[in-house]
């Protein structure tokens, strides 16, 4: 495993053959690559196909100077006195490139030296075993080597491996120093902020994970990066990742963590994860060197710009830094992100780098054995991103349009999916059902229909057509999901119209597939401004048992915001009509009793051009403006450069949009706020079944799945009005049901609200 403590630097087989054996073109002509499940399933294969005394997963490690290289030979054959290395693999094997094939050898020649060693032999026999998923056919290539060969291969590697593992020490040792002598960037701790650092130390130094509500405004994003920091050396942490939903967010890391590397004096190697759609600078070429230039010979070069990222003297490794280093070197900036992953000390970047199915973080983690303290911010949104990522559609509309462009050798395959398909929909014949699962003649056609892409894919490195590519996709995440289907998610189908079917396997409870990566991590610290109830976060995203949890204390005063509940007005949809005059008339005399910037929040779009034309209607003389459809950036933008100083006037915007939460208008940019709804998510047939199985599970199925998530929405809305401990501000919660003792227990405990009103 890849870390560096006391002098000895202890790296895993693969990963050190990856630094010293990869050659020639990045190639991903080939992925998607098996499963993690398919690879494990193909290795078990192999292991029950052997006979008597073979061994599964021998453990071996040795040393070479200050390096400590471990590994685990997938199997071993006293009997034949034969290591063997599996691989597993879709489509041709003469496709597989030669130094794919070079980098298998040179693992497990390096495996062959450590058995010798361990077992005192003079000679072993080594064998490369490919494994065909789609066939469950073995390809194998033999080849006997005598264990002074192999000790030259090792020593060979470790060479040139060392000198790299040396600087490594060397920067482990300086970083920890540093660290250890780290101050607060600031002249004091804001209040809230030292409690929420304490509460994040605490929590490293016991292996455990937290939850963290704190409010807006007391610099969340340095006062929970510090403490993990100073926890660094202790706790001997490799990584710290700091997970953000949105780019905002990300940048604030960045920024913060520019800060506390003073000014360059801390040696400390902070870098940005960035989406590949955002970084690829060929996007309509192929992933290989036949197809762009930047994978042509990228492994050649990777080594240059590898040494340029460490050794730029930048305050992060941005977007903008990795780009212009990849460049300068020939490489594709993206993987050289991806590269400079196994060498930083602080990775920013979105959640689904560490959460979803196929997170590239927690892989690297899992494969090199990191220990990695995790931070998420704006932790609220992750019980729904969650679920998306543990989502799969399947559209017969897009089934047909694959179909259309599909090459004469994938229409049969495609056809079976339809035909499968059709069983589906027989025995479905509601607009909306519920199925107990995915039939095998899906899954079947599923799997052949991919096979037979994968393998085309092989045999014609081209892209696909949009349509057939984009179903692939689909197809290969819908059938990982129902590998591992259950109690966590619900299969439905969905009628759009006589023709149209939507096949899904929804996830509504993402705990089975994030439990792993809190129990993994040395600790995983979530915290937003609206994190409560716990139980709620604890249940649906699966944190350890020992999870602690803290409410910190709110730096604002109940002087600052007048919150009032007027109690005469539903917003219910059948009352909505008849609220349009009522709630009118109430903005307006907010407004002209203390004229100035607001913000008006409905459930939807068509409510809040309702009552956004009854205000301009009864207030012409009152600049209003709307948030739209599918705004643009500018547009965004446009709508928040309103609210200026001194300036007057209501914007109106849905709740639980891109300006209820992640905006920042201080000062008399924004004196209040009204939310005209409780933010519940629609009644619909989904949400029904959601809370259903909510109910079976936690007991507490229209809290799940209707109260709480709406309440977080009017939370977060109304602190865009109070962001520093010198503002001032009205909120209006616009609901009888804002009144209940059930509701008003979910707002922030420094409101002191008026339910008189």
């Amino acid at each position: 495993m890849s870390s560096a403590t006391a002098g000895t630097y202890t790296v895993a087989v693969r990963a050190m053959c990856e630094f010293t054996a990869k050659q020639g073109d990045l190639d991903l002509r080939f992925t998607p690559s098996p499963t993690a499940q398919e690879g494990i399933q193909g290795h078990a294969v192999v292991a029950a196909r052997r006979d008597g005394n073979y061994k599964a997963e021998v453990t071996l490690e040795g040393d070479f100077g200050p390096l400590h290289v471990r590994g685990r030979a997938d199997g071993y054959d006293p009997d034949q006195n034969l290591i063997e290395e599996v691989k597993t693999f879709r489509g041709r094997f003469d496709s597989i490139p030669d130094n794919h094939r070079h980098l298998h050898w040179a693992q497990l020649r390096v495996y062959g030296h450590l058995m010798c060693r361990q077992l005192g032999m003079d000679s072993v026999n080594l064998a490369l075993v490919y494994f065909d998923i789609g066939t469950q056919q073995e390809t194998v290539l033999r080849e006997s080597r005598s264990a002074s060969e192999l000790a030259a291969h090792f020593e060979e590697h470790c060479s040139r491996f060392l000198a790299w593992a040396e600087l490594e020490l060397a920067h482990r040792a300086a970083r920890n120093a540093a660290l250890d002598a780290l101050r607060f960037p600031h002249a004091d701790f804001r209040p809230g902020q030292r409690q929420l650092a304490e509460a994040i130390f605490r929590a490293n130094a016991s292996k455990r994970s937290l939850l963290a509500q704190a409010p807006t405004g007391i610099g969340k994003t340095v006062g929970t990066l510090f403490p993990v920091l100073k926890a660094a050396p202790r706790e001997g942490l490799d990584k710290i990742v700091f997970l953000a939903a949105k780019t905002p967010g990300r940048q604030l890391a960045l920024d913060a963590a520019a800060t506390l590397k003073a000014g360059g004096s801390i040696p400390l190697r902070v870098m940005e994860l960035t989406a590949r759609d955002k970084a690829c600078e060929h996007p309509d070429a192929a992933c290989h060197g036949e197809a762009c230039p930047l994978a042509k010979g990228f492994y050649d070069r990777l080594p240059a710009a590898r040494a340029a990222a460490v050794a730029a003297d930048v305050p992060v490794l941005d977007r903008a830094t990795l780009r212009e280093i990849g460049l300068a070197h020939d490489v594709c900036p993206y993987y050289l992100g991806s590269e400079m992953a196994r060498w930083s000390d602080v990775i920013v970047g979105d959640y689904n780098y560490w959460f979803d199915g196929g997170a590239m973080l927690y892989a690297l983690a899992l494969a090199n054995g990191w220990k990695t303290s995790v931070l998420a911010d704006e932790a609220h949104n992750l019980v729904s991103r969650a679920r998306s990522m543990y989502t799969a559609t399947l559209e017969r509309s897009a089934l047909r349009a694959a179909r259309s462009v599909a090459p004469p050798n994938l229409v049969k395959p495609l056809e079976k999916i339809g035909r499968a398909w059709l069983d589906a929909s027989k025995a479905a014949p509601l607009p909306y059902q519920v199925l107990d699962g995915v039939s095998e003649k899906m899954l079947n056609a599923l799997q052949n229909a991919a096979s037979a892409i994968t393998e085309h894919l092989a045999a014609f490195p081209m892209p696909l057509d949009p349509a057939l590519q984009e179903f692939y996709f689909s197809m290969l995440q819908f059938q990982r999901l129902a590998e591992s289907f259950g109690d966590h998610s619900i299969f439905d189908l969905t009628r759009v119209d006589e023709r149209d079917t939507v096949l899904c396997i929804r996830n509504v409870v993402p705990a089975p597939f994030l439990a792993p990566r809190f129990g993994f991590a040395h600790s995983t610290t979530l915290f937003s401004a609206t994190l409560g109830p716990w139980h709620y976060f604890a249940d649906l995203l699966g944190m350890p048992a020992d999870t602690a949890w803290i409410d910190v204390d709110s730096p604002f005063h109940a002087h600052q915001l007048q919150v009032h509940v007027a109690r005469n007005i539903s917003t219910r949809y059948q009352h909505r009509k008849a609220s349009l005059a009522p709630i009118a008339g109430l903005m307006a005399r907010q407004y002209e009793a203390k004229p100035g910037n607001y913000l008006a929040f409905f459930s939807s779009f068509d409510y809040l051009q309702q009552a956004a034309d009854a205000f301009e209607a009864a207030h012409p003389d009152v600049p209003t403006w709307h948030q739209s459809r599918r705004m643009s950036e500018p547009d965004r933008a446009a709508f928040l450069e309103r609210f200026t100083p001194d300036g007057r006037g209501i914007g109106f915007a849905v709740l639980g949009g891109s300006f209820g939460e992640g905006v920042d208008l201080p000062g008399d940019r924004l004196i209040g706020a009204f939310v005209a709804t409780l933010g519940l998510p629609q009644v619909n047939p989904v949400n029904e079944q959601l809370r259903e199985r909510m109910q079976a599970m936690f007991g507490a199925g229209y809290d799940y799945t209707y109260l709480y998530p709406g309440m977080q929405k009017v939370v977060q809305a109304a602190g865009r009005v109070i962001r520093t401990e010198q503002d001032r501000g009205t909120v209006w919660l616009i609901d009888d049901r804002f009144a209940r003792p059930d509701v008003l227990e979910l707002l922030p405990q420094w409101w002191d609200v008026d339910v008189t009103t």
